[in-house]
């Protein structure tokens, strides 16, 4: 009996740790779509040049912590990028990751064809110096002829 009620109880506290941990990896990639939603909403709502602006201010609306907005144009050119606004007006279609993966090439077809969707990459995190696995939520902003983006390391 003790064996069965112990057992059941070890099952119990597995399963609530997966569960947390599950949360803990899904959070951060909850909060990125829903930046870039936000995004999105606000460059219909307040016009283009206005929301590439505040895209740009990393003490804007769109800058939380670790996370900001990103949008480039479908030819790859950066309109904005919370995380480093001197990259405006570069363009990024033939950038590589570590693994020679074309990910803004991806990001664009992604958003041209299916309206939005994650993007894998590897890239070097900024904190800690080491190339990680990194995810992206990238939309489409109808009407606007760009895309917006907001990612997270893994």
């Amino acid at each position: 009996m003790k064996r069965s009620v112990l057992g059941m109880l070890t099952a119990i506290v597995v399963m609530a740790l997966f569960c947390l941990f599950s949360y803990v990896q899904a959070a951060p990639q909850d909060d990125a779509k829903a930046l870039a939603e936000k995004a999105a909403a606000y460059v219909k709502a307040n016009g283009k040049e206005k929301a590439m602006a505040e895209f740009n201010n990393p003490k804007g609306q769109f800058s939380k912590g670790d996370l900001y907005i990103f949008a480039n144009d479908f030819n790859g050119v950066c309109q904005a990028n919370g995380g480093n606004p001197k990259l405006t007006g570069q363009n990024h279609l033939g950038l590589k990751d570590a693994t020679d993966k074309y990910f803004m090439k991806e990001m664009v077809e992604t958003a041209k064809t299916k309206g939005s969707g994650w993007i894998n990459y590897s890239w070097t995190n900024p904190a800690t110096k080491k190339v990680q696995a990194k995810v992206a939520w990238v939309q489409r902003v109808e009407g606007a002829d760009c895309f917006v983006g907001c990612g997270v390391y893994k």
